[in-house]
């Protein structure tokens, strides 16, 4: 199990960054590091589209340190990153719409961010190990399923655009300058912290809302969208492997689970693991329907091979722990208006 080999000697007493920090994956992170001895510090510009929340982390406030900064800002980037023996380079904006109403927004953070988050390391840190998080949605619509990481790379918006420039960013300083970095693309992760009181980071997080508001899961289309998930505490096992072990330098890595859902299939187990609600077929925004990429599930075949990851919460269980996390912290992530 990818556990067995993320044991405290790799991490104890080590200096970790981790951008975006605040936010849902990052704070799982982060809480995982510390349990393994590390000394965390966690970077978020908390600016409220972008999904981060200090009750993420309110339960190791103590354990850590938190530095309120922009990953634009070169001069923050080029004090915080030195010293530190992993980067975790998830900060970035991760709506699909938001990028394409504004992508000079979505191009200063997911790709000149990234260039000058890279040249600190390569002036102030070449020994840092970088891990990026990038995204299914560089892949465009799928040409045959599932896919793998040598499927060619259509992004059909320009959060896809911009997040494969800032992939080539880290693979060019690897390969060029030496700055040890490797490339995890995510499906849909989901769990605690994720962002549920709108639908800028996955419609997933809306649903757990919704369904714990008493509304019905809004299902775009005919519903027959296939996807595949993973919980959050199987992508940190990604993260965290990728980050220790050498043989990641230089790769890239699709996650995914090997069972696929349709989204009328997700709906209703949502709802039966909820023990009640209701779902309901919508039509597609117009705004989404453009860049809706239709069916698609990963082939994780290379991480499992290479890194021996592989998932290990099941769709339902994971579903089940998301919402009684949310049952029981509505408060801190939305309203009753919302």
């Amino acid at each position: 199990m990818p556990s067995a080999f993320l044991s405290d000697d790799a991490w104890r007493s080590k200096k970790v960054l981790v951008t975006g920090g605040l936010g849902f994956i990052g704070s799982n992170l982060a809480r995982r590091l510390v349990g393994h001895g590390a000394a965390v510090t966690l970077v978020d510009s908390l600016v409220p589209e972008y999904g981060g929340n200090p009750f993420n982390v309110a339960d190791i406030r103590d354990r850590l340190q938190v530095n309120i900064a922009d990953v634009r800002d070169p001069h923050s980037i080029r004090y915080l990153v030195a010293g530190q023996d992993f980067l975790f380079n998830l900060a970035g904006q991760t709506c699909h719409l938001d990028s394409v109403r504004d992508p000079q927004t979505d191009l200063e953070i997911n790709c000149r961010a990234q260039l000058s988050i890279l040249e600190a390391c390569r002036e102030r840190n070449p020994a840092i190990r970088i891990v990026f998080t990038s995204t299914r949605q560089i892949y465009g619509v799928p040409r045959y399923l599932p896919v793998d990481e040598d499927h060619p790379l259509a992004p059909v918006d320009i959060n896809g655009i911009n997040k494969l420039a800032g992939e080539s960013y880290h693979l060019f300083y690897h390969r060029i300058h030496g700055v040890r970095a490797s490339v995890l693309r995510l499906t849909n992760t989901y769990g605690p912290g994720m962002r549920v009181k709108d639908d800028r980071q996955t419609f997933l997080g809306v649903w757990f809302m919704r369904l714990l508001s008493g509304l019905p899961l809004r299902v775009f289309g005919d519903g027959m969208q296939l996807r595949d998930f993973n919980y959050v505490d199987d992508a940190v096992d990604a993260l965290m492997l990728c980050a220790q072990d050498p043989a990641a330098d230089g790769q890239i890595f699709n996650l995914g689970a090997p069972d696929h859902t349709n989204l009328r299939d997700l709906a209703a187990l949502m709802v039966h693991t909820h023990g009640g609600g209701s779902w309901e077929i919508v039509p597609f925004p117009p705004e989404r329907k453009a860049i809706d990429i239709g069916d698609y599930y990963s082939d994780s075949r290379r991480i499992g091979k290479v890194l021996g990851w592989q998932p290990r919460v099941p769709l339902r269980e994971g579903i089940a722990r998301t919402l009684r996390y949310f049952d029981e912290h509505r408060a801190h992530y939305w309203t009753a208006a919302t």
